[in-house]
This record gives C-alpha cells, sequence and structure tokens, in this order.
C-alpha cells in the first residue's frame, strides 16, 4: 500500500486511537515522524514513543498515549495544516502563539523539525506541518 502522506497517516492513527482511549497505538517508522513525536512528548500531549525493530524492512513507533487522572482526553485536535497539495510557509515574524500558548504549531525549518516556541526563540521561519491543541 502507498501512503502519499505518511504525516497525516500518523496524525490520523493518533486521533482514532485517542478516541476510543487505547493505550498505545503503532505507526510506520521514519525520522520526521520520530521529530514531530519528540515534540508532542515534550510537550506533555503523549506519555511515551519507542521505536521497535522488526523483521520485515521498515521498522515501527509504538506511542503510548497520555490521559488525565480522571481518564480525560489531553489531545483534543490534532490538524495537519500543510498538505501536499498546499503548501504552508510561515516567516518568523508571522508566527504566533497557538490559542493564546495553550496549543503547539509544529514546523519543518533549516534548524529542524521545532515548536512554535522554538521558531520565536530562534527567528526563524518554515514549513507549518501540523497545530496540536
Amino acid at each position: 500500500m502507498c501512503m502519499t502522506d505518511p504525516i497525516s497517516d500518523m496524525l490520523t492513527r493518533i486521533r482514532n486511537a485517542n478516541v476510543i482511549m487505547r493505550e498505545s497505538v503503532d505507526v510506520p517508522s521514519s525520522k520526521i515522524k520520530m521529530a514531530i513525536l519528540k515534540i508532542l512528548k515534550e510537550d506533555g500531549y503523549i506519555k511515551d514513543f519507542k521505536e521497535i525493530k522488526g523483521e520485515c524492512v521498515q521498522c515501527t513507533i509504538r506511542i503510548y498515549l497520555k490521559y488525565g487522572p480522571l481518564k480525560q482526553r489531553l489531545l483534543g485536535r490534532l490538524m495537519k495544516v500543510s498538505k501536499s497539495s498546499r503548501r504552508i510557509y510561515k516567516k518568523a515574524s508571522d508566527i504566533s502563539k497557538v490559542s493564546g500558548g495553550i496549543g503547539t504549531a509544529i514546523f519543518s525549518t533549516s534548524k529542524g523539525i521545532i515548536s512554535d516556541k522554538d521558531c520565536r526563540r530562534l527567528k526563524v521561519g518554515g514549513e507549518l506541518l501540523c497545530v496540536v491543541l
């Protein structure tokens, strides 16, 4: 099966697992997905993730989802912004806080995959990959 947008597929799998309150979800591995998951973990949206080496050519990543003490969902909305049909780029001066600082935007920049906070701190712009609320 050929996937046209692997990042969008990963975000959809996380959203679907979050809706049915699963403890973990597996996605095919890639460096860009690992970088996005690292930001989601640092900002407290997921519990953890680890790469699982398998016998097949491509490894998988197991993502452990995080819920509140009363089983409330911490991931509200997880949206892919820049698509293969329409790329969204932002200058460093145009990057603002997501929902007044509650959410996180993830950018692909010349400095790597970084959050909106780091973009403002480093004064660098790039392609807006996804937004988490």
